[in-house]
């Protein structure tokens, strides 16, 4: 694979996940934080964790699409989905339960490990990635 392809399918990763992210946050700021918060305390998770994770999502999205701090959002994507399969979805079996949060935990550690940086404010203003490595 060429190191143009895999900058365009890192990209293509990068803004699908900042567009699921940032959705996923927005939706519980509209839905109210207290009330994430409360179903954060329903599952034995400290309320206020609710608060870090919808902010978390919400800002963190923004900044994947961006392509700022690539790794460290995808790290902490990769946190939270684990968390939510782990907590909430293995119960519910594969299919219909954590299929999704597995796809998008992989999505968020081949950011961690590739950077994602090709085509993003982190290759333009630290010199990072595939192309500034040539």
């Amino acid at each position: 694979m060429s190191a143009l392809n895999q900058g365009v399918g890192s990209l293509i990763i990068r803004l699908a996940l900042g567009l699921i992210f940032f959705i996923h946050g927005l939706q519980k700021f509209q839905g109210g934080l207290d009330n994430t918060a409360g179903f954060f305390e329903s599952l034995g998770i400290p309320g206020i964790m609710g608060y870090v994770v919808a902010t978390i999502e919400l800002v963190g999205g923004i900044l994947l699409i961006v392509g700022l701090g690539t790794r460290w959002i995808g790290a902490a994507f990769t946190v939270i989905m684990l968390v939510a399969i782990f907590t909430v979805k293995l119960q519910m079996g594969f299919a219909g339960g954590y299929e999704f949060e597995i796809a998008l935990a992989a999505m968020s550690l081949y950011l961690v490990v590739s950077g994602g940086a090709d085509y993003s404010l982190d290759r333009i203003l630290f010199r990072r990635g595939r192309a500034a490595q040539q």
